[in-house]
């Protein structure tokens, strides 16, 4: 099968398909997709293929705040990447992932489930940020009042 980046003409349904899922997933709609986004994924060379594809859709579905599925550019190095370089634009995104879900757990004093919680506030359900804080290395207990 070829790479990825050889089958630029499907990233377009690709995306559709795995923000829709997320989304579903997260409960979340999404209702389109920004078409800065697409031409951004379209230009991308993909080295990680459609696993990093999946990736990058799956942390833009929960980051997303309304609507419209949009990822930063910054999330993505336009150029092919050098092998010193693959994953740096994912790791901001995991960086601003983990501050977001810290900041959420502060404002509820370490709490993750129920109407106060920060799965609540971050608008996901609390089984997906469980999963997030821990792939992440969140210790969600020092948010906790002493």
């Amino acid at each position: 099968m070829p790479s990825l980046r050889e089958r630029v003409e499907d990233i377009p349904l690709l995306v559709a398909y795995l923000a829709q899922r997320y989304a579903c997933k997260m409960g979340k709609k999404i209702n389109e997709i920004d078409k800065k986004t697409l031409t951004l994924l379209q230009t991308y060379q993909w080295p990680g293929n459609v696993r990093e594809l999946q990736n990058v859709v799956e942390r833009g579905v929960i980051l997303c705040e309304g609507g419209t599925f949009a990822v930063d550019e910054k999330w993505l190095v336009l150029a092919s990447p050098r092998p010193d370089t693959i994953g740096v634009g994912l790791a901001s995104l995991a960086d601003r992932e983990k501050e977001m879900i810290e900041n959420a757990l502060t404002q509820c004093g370490g709490r993750v489930s129920g109407p106060l919680g920060a799965a609540v506030r971050l608008g996901i359900p609390r089984s997906t940020l469980e999963s997030r804080i821990k792939s992440l290395n969140i210790n969600k207990n020092r948010f906790r009042p002493a």
